[in-house]
């Protein structure tokens, strides 16, 4: 009650009127605004990356690549196949590696193996990462709308205290506010549409793999069964 009291006081007593401490707070949002819109901006950019990383930008890269891992192969050379995969961070290679490197395990232990890591260290993170945007999205326009009530309350609040009110000025007022609404959607709007892109990208990857794997581990079978 008594902070209600002192938000209430007019500047002739000293004190700082709520439409002051309203405007503060209408003004603050957009500083709260622009830190979402570049926090989701980085997130795009670090998942896009992230995903570009760990696939072949086409099929055909994908089989020049496993073109390469066939030869020594399918000649029982696993040292060959490491070194080709050393170092290599596409999800494909690593893959590759992880199932060479354990191939003591079985045929079916390193099928599953595989199928695990691959679900957990990298569709998981990816998952991950695209929720943070997705809160992104879902905040940008809750911000904004607060700065619209914050702003109309400061706007109505002028006017029940004043005794007379430009209607120019009130409605620049209003104007004001609405603009918060407007940069929340902005936020949001072409987020939401890079993070259909990066969820094709994403299903791109799974296919990629898929196919790969489709021809690793037949292959994988066949020398260890020899």
């Amino acid at each position: 009650m008594n902070t209600f009291l002192l938000f209430a006081q007019d500047d002739a007593g000293g004190g700082a009127s709520v439409s002051d401490y309203l405007d503060y707070v209408g003004n603050s949002i957009y500083g709260v605004l622009a830190v979402i819109a570049l926090w989701g901006l980085y997130l795009v950019v670090m998942v896009w990356r992230r995903v570009g990383a760990k696939r072949f930008k086409s099929e055909a890269k994908l089989n020049q690549f496993m073109d390469v891992i066939d030869e020594p192969l399918l000649q029982g050379d696993f040292d060959g196949v490491l070194s080709v995969c050393d170092g290599n961070k596409r999800a494909m290679a690593q893959l590759i590696y992880l199932g060479v490197m354990n191939r003591s395990l079985g045929y079916a232990q390193v099928r599953q193996l595989m199928a695990d890591r691959f679900q957990r260290d990298v569709l998981a993170d990816l998952e991950n990462r695209t929720s943070l945007i997705n809160t992104v999205i879902k905040s940008a326009p809750m911000v904004g709308l607060l700065g619209t009530v914050v702003g109309m309350m400061g706007a109505f609040g002028k006017l029940a205290t004043a005794d007379q009110v430009d209607p120019s000025v009130l409605a620049g007022n209003i104007m004001v506010a609405l603009i918060t609404t407007a940069s929340g959607l902005a936020i949001a709007i072409p987020l939401t549409v890079l993070l259909s892109f990066i969820n094709i990208r994403i299903r791109k990857l799974e296919d990629m793999v898929g196919v790969g794997l489709t021809r690793f581990l037949p292959a994988l079978k066949h020398v260890m069964d020899d």
